[in-house]
């Protein structure tokens, strides 16, 4: 097992090379959560995850010959990007293996750093399987997204800078994927704080780890919009470590991932991906086991897609009542659309689409089926405004 040793020469070892990213107090999110949040922004790193960490650490300990064999790694994303932004600082040639699905926005970043991608199997698994193809035909150093002492102790780097600038934190709450950072942090933050509690965060349906401490489990997989914690398996060095040091393994869904990663956005002002913003999940789903206490939370990648951040955000405006969608059979006569306009108008919603459907959606040719979405302040205006329109109409919100 790693120790805070190993930690802190990876801090020696990466120092300049990796921004060392703020630890802040969330004060808007403390208040809505019930708990003292502090947020790690990881997200601001260079790569825009704190994945560059055990990347930076693993190359800087390549021998010479290692070095002018180049690396191989499978990742879905963000590991890909250190590896390669820190392969290209050192002169490495780096090809990465992503699977299929990958976010189109990370492959491109990868290729940015100089990398050759190469995209293979719907799955980690997969990729993994033609990674190793690679590093034999090729022979090329295997450079393991979590499985590998380097990168656990280059993630752990986190941690270390976090409880220097937040030093009473009660519980560490880390999204586990492969479990390189949660077991890299644990490390580190039990040696500084042996009272320190570190409650790991798994998405469903990759929640081996929902009966910890207690056996694993094998989940059922399908997509998430935490890709970067859609791990099946944990690594074994890291489970030893998960077995040692971590108190509870909590489970978020995908509602619970969106909701975090809108509140991110609003009340801290920080973009997120779905891993990113996982452990923030894990605190809004159980708000009575964190309450009252200093709760470390990192903010541990921002690489989302911005066509995905925007239905994010519109879908948690419509979840929270500020987004409300109406349908209503309406008379087919002159007069009505801006008579429903003015309703809403009045009671102070904003119309943002409206659907008319004249001659097929109603059963009757003298109605018409519209639906109306509009924008209201909060959940309480929106009941206002449906009050309005249902003094003449029959409203059904969908």
């Amino acid at each position: 097992m790693i120790t805070l040793s190993d930690v802190e020469r990876a801090a020696a070892r990466i120092e300049g090379k990796v921004l060392r990213t703020p630890t802040l107090p969330a004060g808007t999110i403390s208040r809505i959560v019930g708990a003292d949040v502090t947020l790690k922004l990881d997200n601001l790193q260079a790569v825009g995850s704190f994945k560059e960490r055990g990347a930076a650490n693993r190359l800087a300990m390549l021998g010479n010959e290692e070095r002018v064999r180049g690396v191989v790694a499978m990742s879905a994303g963000n590991h890909a990007q250190g590896v390669a932004r820190h392969a290209s600082l050192l002169g490495i040639d780096a090809t990465i293996v992503m699977p299929r699905f990958t976010p189109v926005a990370k492959v491109t970043r990868t290729e940015g750093w100089g990398a050759r991608v190469v995209l293979h199997g719907a799955t980690l698994a997969e990729a993994a399987a033609h990674a190793q193809h690679l590093c034999e035909a090729e022979g090329r150093v295997f450079v393991h997204p979590f499985d590998d002492e380097a990168v656990m102790a280059g993630q752990g780097t986190m941690a270390l800078e976090m409880l220097a600038d937040a030093p009473d934190l009660d519980v560490l709450v880390i999204p586990i994927g492969g479990g390189g950072l949660i077991s890299g942090s644990a490390v580190a933050a039990k040696a500084l704080n042996p009272s320190i509690e570190i409650v790991g965060v798994q998405v469903a349906g990759h929640d081996s780890l929902a009966a910890h401490p207690g056996p694993e489990r094998t989940p059922t997989g399908g997509s998430t919009i935490a890709e970067g914690i859609a791990v099946m398996r944990i690594g074994r060095l890291p489970l030893e470590v998960v077995r040692a040091h971590v108190s509870d393994v909590l489970v978020v869904d995908e509602a619970e991932v969106e909701s975090a990663i809108a509140l991110l956005a609003e009340g801290a002002k920080q973009v997120a991906e779905g891993a990113g913003a996982a452990a923030l999940a894990a605190v809004m789903a159980n708000p009575e086991r964190f309450a009252g206490r200093r709760v470390g939370l990192p903010v541990c990648g921002g690489n989302i897609d911005s066509r995905i951040l925007a239905n994010v955000l519109l879908r948690n405006l419509l979840r929270d009542g500020r987004l409300l969608r109406v349908q209503m059979e309406i008379p087919d006569r002159p007069g009505v659309l801006a008579d429903i306009a003015t309703k809403i108008g009045s009671s102070g919603g904003n119309i943002i689409e409206v659907s008319h459907q004249r001659l097929f959606a109603s059963p009757s040719v003298q109605a018409a089926q519209l639906e109306v979405m509009a924008e209201a302040r909060d959940p309480a205006h929106a009941e206002a405004i449906l009050a309005a329109l249902r003094e003449s109409y029959v409203v059904a919100r969908v």
